[in-house]
């Protein structure tokens, strides 16, 4: 299984977040840590608002943060909610205009164990939130830099 760019962008958005969460963030700067287009973050970032996962403030000097406490947040959820499709083949994802279904549908015992290695793997995200899946070398590499007036 792999997931998309966009599920991808929205982990490490989220770490990044979950990172910085003294302060707002701002997509630009969300983009330059990661090397990243700010054009496709604008859209991840507007849809893990939508699911609740990061809130935008529109105030002077806004930004974003993280729309809930990163211990709340699973990435199982995450993942269901940024995949647009979980079909490992044609056959679990929803029919598609035009195509015919399978002829082995009815006597396939390949679903079954797909559906079952999917339904372990899915298992495997909910089991971590986004607090855990945060290392101290995300935090070195992505935090503040070190204050030189010490």
């Amino acid at each position: 299984m792999r997931l998309t760019l966009h599920t991808d962008y929205a982990l490490r958005t989220l770490i990044y977040l979950g990172i910085h969460t003294d302060r707002l963030t701002s997509i630009h700067e969300i983009a330059q840590a990661y090397g990243i287009s700010e054009n496709h973050l604008v859209k991840i970032i507007h849809r893990l608002g939508r699911g609740g996962f990061v809130e935008t403030l529109r105030v002077r000097r806004g930004g974003l943060r993280l729309g809930r406490p990163a211990d709340e947040i699973r990435i199982g959820d995450v993942v269901r909610y940024t995949e647009e499709d979980l079909g490992l083949v044609t056959c679990m994802q929803p029919p598609a205009e035009g195509t015919r279904p399978c002829l082995l549908v009815g006597g396939c015992s390949l679903r079954g164990v797909l559906d079952e290695a999917l339904e372990s793997f899915m298992n495997v995200l909910d089991s971590y939130t986004l607090a855990q899946a945060i290392t101290a070398h995300e935090r070195r590499f992505l935090g503040d830099p070190p204050s030189l007036s010490a």
